[in-house]
């Protein structure tokens, strides 16, 4: 084969390639009419009626699962909770240029987050519950994850919506973007009258609903949604240059947040990752670490047990800090019986690592004394058990003189594993035949509903 063919025939089996490709990731397959999905989207901004009525009770249900710390319980909320239809009407409303449901998406997005910060608020107002639990405190302060997690769950939910077949991805995206306890947590900030809290929580609701709507925007667009049509056409610039004003001033504020997120994200990471790598003394153990990016300066602040350390090398860590790339970053540390520390931070840091190791060490003491417990109710059970199976046994063998019932550990020599085994020992006046022994120990199988039966004849 010449090389000008050769070439010719690898050209087309790229192009072939290509086509294949681009035949697996069309999303043109399988997909609904347009203006159905619009108003498929459309039908789910409303809120009112039976929709406001579920919400209020999923914000109840989440708030429960947070102030419980009930992981089971928020997933379960969010499922039911409808808050992904406004925020997907504005993404869509924004790419069609559709400035009606825009508003209406806006109006019905704020009477959604109004009631469900009402609510929850509430709620938190009333319960005896007070503390802030693990699932609330991490809706406290967006990461980058939460971004990603937002603009790709919000790219696969209008993906999803878009299909001729409704899948199950929308009901995924609405755990995965978590719009339900960020507004739970903002309501418990709220109600505890913390600030940090409501501000924090809010902050990661909005940034998760403006980049679910974004997703929604760029999916319409590329695949092509019909505009809303105008007969007068400078109401149509008009209403473009509404939606590009709003598209702008909702965007670029977001993608600014963002990226502080990430900024943020990467610095705690380089000084977690500084203090594993760095903190490390043959007699000095780090016994806990903070760190605090906004403030001017950022600090990174170590708490230290154990033998004080001299301060060429406390010197020694703060150079590290400034060579490893730490923008306006200052190194704290504070030292047991050093002078300047703060001992009641130190006393305090040690009553929590000791607190949390004592509470670790009675929750496996909880648990061990549980197994013991239902060993001690099953040998009494089976105690009883014995005694009902012998008057029973004398019944239909009259010779027998003494019999017991027990569970006795097994252990397996090969396997080297441990069971148990139900024994019973029986006594006669008169040695029984073999047909009687089966008899006997096919009943008290069937008696004690035990597979296996160790039957030991005196």
């Amino acid at each position: 084969m010449t090389e000008p063919k050769a070439r010719k025939k690898n050209k087309n089996q790229f192009i072939r390639f290509l086509l294949y490709i681009g035949d697996r990731f069309d999303l043109h397959e399988g997909k609904e009419d347009e203006l159905e999905t619009i108003e498929y989207v459309r039908k789910n901004v409303e809120f009112k009626g039976a929709n406001l009525w579920i919400l209020i009770f999923a914000i109840l249900v989440a708030s429960v699962g947070l102030n419980v710390n009930s992981t089971a319980v928020i997933i379960g909320a969010m499922l039911i909770s409808p808050l992904m239809g406004p925020i997907m009407g504005i993404g869509m409303a924004a790419g069609i240029n559709d400035f009606e449901l825009l508003k209406r998406s806006l109006r019905n997005l704020a009477v959604a987050v109004f009631i469900a910060i009402l609510t929850s608020s509430i709620y938190f107002a009333f319960t005896p519950l007070d503390d802030a639990q693990s699932e609330l405190l991490a809706r406290t302060e967006p990461t980058i994850w939460d971004v990603l997690i937002a603009l790709f769950g919000g790219l696969a939910g209008i993906i999803a919506g878009s299909r001729k077949e409704k899948s199950n991805a929308i009901p995924g995206v609405a755990i995965a973007t978590a719009l339900m306890p960020p507004l739970c947590t903002a309501g418990y900030g709220l109600a505890t009258m913390n600030p940090y809290y409501f501000l924090g929580a809010f902050y990661l609701f909005f940034i998760n609903s403006v980049f679910i709507s974004l997703s929604t925007y760029l999916i319409v667009r590329f695949m092509k949604y019909p505009k809303k049509e105008f007969m007068d056409n400078k109401q149509e610039k008009r209403v473009q240059t509404y939606i590009t004003i709003f598209t702008i001033l909702t965007i670029v504020p977001s993608v600014y947040l963002a990226y502080g997120i990430v900024v943020r994200s990467f610095w705690e990471e380089q000084a977690k990752t500084f203090v594993q790598s760095e903190m490390i003394f043959p007699k000095t153990q780090v016994l806990s670490s903070e760190f605090t990016y906004y403030s001017d300066p950022r600090v990174i602040k170590i708490n230290l047990i154990g033998e004080v350390l001299a301060d060429e090398s406390i010197e020694s860590l703060r150079e590290k800090v400034k060579i490893q790339g730490f923008d306006n970053t200052q190194l704290q540390i504070n030292q047991s019986g050093s002078r300047g520390t703060d001992m009641n931070i130190l006393r305090s840091e040690i009553l929590k690592d000791l607190y949390e190791r004592n509470e670790m060490l009675i929750q496996n003491k909880d648990e061990k004394i549980a197994i013991l417990e239902a060993e001690v109710a099953n040998y009494s059970q089976v105690r009883a058990l014995g005694n009902e199976i012998a008057q029973e046994a004398k019944i239909n063998h009259p010779s027998l003189k003494k019999f017991t019932l027990n569970r006795s550990l097994v252990s397996n020599l090969d396997s080297k594993t441990t069971d148990t085994l139900l024994v019973a020992y029986a006594e006669f006046t008169k040695k029984p035949s073999a047909a009687d022994t089966n008899k006997l120990l096919t009943w008290l199988k069937l008696r004690t509903k035990s597979d296996t039966v160790a039957l030991i004849l005196q």
